[in-house]
């Protein structure tokens, strides 16, 4: 067989393995819009301006049909009742009164990212940097401050070590603050400068201050940092995806402790005495917790396992008594506005 011959073979094989992948992920593709067209869809209103006049929940909705990964709004005083549709599709999402902060992934043959901030019309106004697989998105009480994490290297953060991430802060105007990989990271009065630093999942305490997670070496840590310092300090060790509570004093985050890879408890953090306190929810989370109120902890859970395209948000109280109660069903990644 000549050379020629050999390479137009080989041509003609990859273009019928390249086509049959393609079919097959058309063909997966529309197998699950067929399956999300069939099932039932949930209680709808239509009074999204309405909503946002008063206390509310906003959520990506997972409930199979109409309306599939869209954003809902739910009132606090009735979570449990039909939601608002805003038709801004996401895969994470954070909200103020005023805006909110868009991650989504484009699955197709070639699957692309994009971050955006949504206006009061749950429309486009700005593209914030994102440069992976969307993982975590956080806004500061004003909506000054924007925070994206996106995993750059596979998409779990189960072993630290074995993946990167990259956290942006830009400001609501456009500017970005910069990547909080590169500011200085102190432990125990030493800065880490291991090639393996990486820094998710911030929580912002005002337009300078935020904590955030640091991981080196396998540890992870709760940090403090400053934007303006461009420093972040750890506070204690096996902490991840920090949320501050409204007063201020205690930071919700998930613990690995002894569990298993790719396992966390949720616990809260008391700033001033440094006292721990794990909740009450068994089930491993893998989500940035919200506080629901100063008592309340608010979660998402996968229904059925990591991989179930259904999922649910959760209540838990904040003082580590009583027990996981169900708030809204169909929904993830929530951010209470008040």
């Amino acid at each position: 067989m000549s050379q020629r011959w050999r390479i137009a073979v080989l041509v003609a094989v990859l273009l019928v393995t390249a086509a049959g992948a393609s079919g097959f992920v058309l063909s997966e593709h529309r197998a699950q819009e067929r399956k999300e067209a069939a099932a039932p869809d949930v209680a709808v209103r239509d009074d999204v301006d309405a909503l946002r006049g008063e206390p509310h929940l906003v959520f990506r909705n997972t409930a199979l049909g109409n309306g599939y990964g869209e954003v809902a709004m739910v009132p606090l005083r009735a979570p449990d009742g039909s939601r608002a549709l805003t038709g801004a599709t996401c895969d994470r999402v954070y909200a103020t009164a005023a805006e909110a902060v868009c991650l989504t992934a484009d699955r197709g043959i070639v699957t692309t990212y994009q971050a955006k901030l949504l206006g009061p019309d749950w429309k486009p106004t700005q593209d914030l940097p994102l440069t992976g697989i969307p993982s975590r998105a956080r806004l500061s009480r004003d909506g000054s401050l924007v925070a994206t994490t996106a995993f750059v290297f596979g998409d779990s953060y189960a072993n630290p070590g074995q993946f990167s991430t990259r956290t942006v802060v830009t400001r609501a105007g456009g500017d970005v603050v910069g990547d909080i990989e590169t500011f200085r990271l102190t432990v125990g009065g030493k800065t880490v400068t291991a090639i393996d630093k990486n820094l998710w999942g911030v929580t912002f305490v005002d337009d300078d201050t935020f904590y955030a997670t640091a991981a080196s070496g396998k540890k992870t840590w709760l940090v403090r940092g400053s934007l303006s310092a461009r420093t972040v300090t750890a506070l204690r060790e096996d902490a991840e995806c920090p949320s501050l509570s409204p007063d201020g004093t205690r930071i919700a985050f998930k613990r690995h402790g002894d569990l298993p890879a790719g396992q966390w408890r949720l616990a809260v953090y008391d700033l001033a005495s440094g006292r721990e306190t794990v909740l009450a929810e068994t089930r491993s989370v893998d989500d940035q917790a919200e506080w629901l109120d100063d008592r309340t902890i608010l979660y998402g859970l996968p229904r059925g396992g990591a991989s179930s395209a259904s999922s649910d948000i959760w209540q838990v109280p904040a003082d580590g008594t009583g027990a996981p109660r169900l708030l809204v069903k169909d929904a993830w990644s929530p951010a209470v506005v008040r």
